[in-house]
């Protein structure tokens, strides 16, 4: 790769342009998003649910979702931190993507009413329930050395591994693995870029519940966080509920709250014409 040198005058430029353009984002953006969804989590209508599946401790699973549904990831039994990855159903080569996620919606907070995009710019998911606001989209999840490191002498399952083993089972390869999301996992970021995990954030019984925007293949691991410093290998299982969402309102914060947001739908729409 060739390296361009640029002067500190074109730097200076680069970067008044990017605050311009971000003043312009946040001014649109919301000031503040709703409050947490409250807990315990309320029941899902029966008529409305198309499958429930508990992913046991260490373990992983995958699904198809159709747009309009959703699903309701709820720890349950406890705090348990879920990692998430995506491909459109219909072209696996679009898939996840937390950087375009962060940067066009300028947090790295994802809650309720932020959306979750693909690498094709078009909106995957939007964030219709949560009351944890305490994920992250930064880090990454376990790796058999991460863990060997973690639980010394342990013979433990991770996140790498079981993602693998679900792109396997649904013919993609570990080269088709996104970038993936942690839901429940309560990292923050200092001001000299550590990462530190805020267990405080957290409240056992969490969920979050994710409205499908297209067409999709799901797949969930069940590991710790390599953050995580509770030092025995000991997750709980989390319960995956696949059900049909109630038919969004024009004014639905997910669609609404960002520019961004917005032209992320309209390219979803150009999928449907």
């Amino acid at each position: 790769m060739m390296h361009v040198r640029r002067s500190p005058e074109e730097i200076a430029a680069n970067r008044q342009r990017y605050e311009e353009h971000q003043r312009k984002g946040l001014e649109f953006a919301p000031k503040a998003l709703p409050a947490p969804s409250p807990l315990p989590a309320p029941a899902i209508d029966a008529a409305a649910i198309i499958h429930q599946e508990t992913i046991p401790g260490g373990w992983y699973w995958s699904t198809a979702l159709k747009r309009g549904e959703a699903l309701r990831i709820d720890q349950g039994e406890g705090g348990s931190t879920v990692a998430l990855v995506a491909w459109n159903a219909t072209d696996t080569s679009e898939r996840l993507n937390l950087v375009d996620t962060v940067k066009v919606q300028w947090t790295t907070a994802l809650g309720k009413g932020r959306v979750i995009f693909s690498d094709m710019g078009r909106v995957m998911f939007s964030l219709i329930e949560d009351s944890s606001g305490a994920h992250d989209c930064l880090m990454g999840g376990s790796t058999a050395a991460s863990n060997a490191a973690k639980y010394p002498g342990v013979k433990t399952r991770n996140t790498r591994d079981n993602l693998v083993l679900v792109a396997g089972k649904l013919g993609l390869t570990r080269r088709d693995i996104p970038a993936i999301l942690n839901l429940f996992a309560p990292v923050r970021v200092d001001d000299d870029g550590g990462f530190h995990w805020r267990g405080k954030l957290s409240n056992s019984g969490d969920y979050a519940e994710l409205r499908a925007e297209m067409d999709m293949i799901v797949g969930f691991s069940n590991c710790p966080h390599p953050l995580d410093p509770d030092p025995i290998h000991a997750p709980k299982p989390v319960v995956v509920t696949r059900f049909r969402a109630p038919t969004p309102a024009a004014d639905d914060l997910s669609r609404t709250a960002t520019a961004e947001a917005l032209r992320g739908f309209e390219n979803n729409a150009s999928m449907l014409a």
